[in-house]
């Protein structure tokens, strides 16, 4: 069985898919961009982008239940890999050890132009 997580306190979904797709202990957030919630307008800058991108996952992972200590899986996607060790830099401001599983893939554009996108897996049966 499978539940639909949805919160105000990330942007809303802009196409055909949910915040996230709990199914038993498993937590499937959908990628975030840089929208703030409240106006869905991009922040500003690869570091606001970053900030945003967290926090938005945090958001819906509480919505979920769980945390970003709950994250078994992150990808980042990134339209300038030049960016990663920022990346890494603001990452470490929101995740704790153990880190999670990750992998940073370069791509050549994001919805609404944003410069970084990221999704995750929880597992809120630790």
């Amino acid at each position: 069985m499978k539940t639909i997580i949805v919160t105000p306190n990330a942007p809303a979904a802009i196409g055909t898919y949910s915040q996230a797709v709990k199914v038993g202990s498993t937590v499937y957030l959908s990628g975030q961009i840089g929208l703030d919630p409240a106006s869905m307008a991009m922040v500003d800058g690869i570091e606001a982008q970053i900030h945003r991108v967290f926090a938005n996952l945090h958001a819906v992972a509480n919505a979920a239940g769980g945390s970003l200590n709950d994250v078994v899986k992150l990808n980042v996607f990134l339209t300038d890999l030049g960016h990663f060790a920022k990346v890494n830099e603001i990452m470490a401001q929101y995740f704790q050890q153990p880190y999670p599983a990750r992998a940073a893939v370069g791509v050549a554009s994001l919805p609404r132009g944003a410069l970084v996108e990221a999704d995750a897996v929880l597992e809120l049966g630790q």
